[in-house]
């Protein structure tokens, strides 16, 4: 299966001060993989790396001709503003803007695909609603139908079920499942090491540096568990700048 991500010696940085430490792999065209580790991993810092929404001090994440437009990305929701007045029909109608364009309205085309993203979501009728009046749940539907509509190949979601219900959760994994059913490939950072288990069949165990990458029922055992939870508890907040041209070799 052909790579829709590799990682080439990424190194990533704040004030050159280690975040993820060179870091080479593949995430496979159509992979379901999960993004997990201690807090302060680097599991944000990297998916926002594969995103294009920070610049590696080293290395280089090559999307294999991936266009910008393919690439759907959900980051957490503490750094989205919800009091920007906005209804729900028109924050879902973003994810089709880069076919609508800046200077053109939406189609009935369009609004009716809105719709049928609701719809999928469980919010039919929310077309009007203000998303500041939404629940977290609700408001997580929301961004997952505006996924729907940007028709991406590549979906990254960076703690998508932080502080939302288990009703919510359950239905968007089944969303994530049927995104894997259709040959999308989805990252996801996450917390919760049973869900992972039981719905991401590829999982990355990072601890700033990788730890393992593979089938999930292999990564997530006691030795590499522990092994994650040892480098974190390592971690020195003092430590001298990261030499970004050293190389990590897996």
């Amino acid at each position: 299966m052909s790579a829709a991500i590799d990682l080439h010696n990424l190194t990533l940085t704040y004030e050159r001060r280690p975040a993820v430490h060179h870091a080479n792999g593949r995430f496979a065209a159509g992979s379901l993989t999960a993004i997990v580790g201690p807090n302060g991993a680097g599991k944000s810092t990297l998916i926002k790396a594969i995103a294009g929404t920070l610049k590696p001090a080293a290395g280089r994440v090559e999307r294999n001709q991936l266009a910008t437009r393919h690439i759907g990305y959900l980051p957490q929701a503490a750094e989205i503003d919800r009091s920007f007045p906005l209804s729900v029909a028109d924050t879902v109608m973003m994810g089709a803007w880069r076919s609508i364009g800046a200077f053109r309205g939406a189609s009935r085309q369009h609004a009716q695909q809105a719709r049928d993203a609701l719809e999928a979501v469980g919010l039919s009728g929310f077309d009007q609603r203000s998303i500041s009046s939404l629940s977290s749940g609700q408001f997580q539907r929301v961004l997952f139908a505006r996924l729907l509509l940007q028709d991406a190949s590549v979906i990254l979601l960076d703690e998508p079920f932080t502080a939302i219900d288990a009703r919510t959760t359950r239905d968007l994994l089944q969303l994530i499942s049927r995104w894997h059913g259709q040959g999308r490939t989805v990252i996801a950072v996450l917390h919760d090491i049973e869900q992972v288990r039981q719905h991401f069949p590829s999982t990355l165990l990072l601890a700033r540096e990788i730890i393992a990458w593979g089938d999930t029922v292999d990564i997530l055992n006691d030795d590499n568990l522990r092994r994650a939870k040892n480098m974190a508890e390592h971690w020195n907040p003092d430590a001298q700048p990261c030499d970004a041209n050293a190389e990590q070799i897996l």
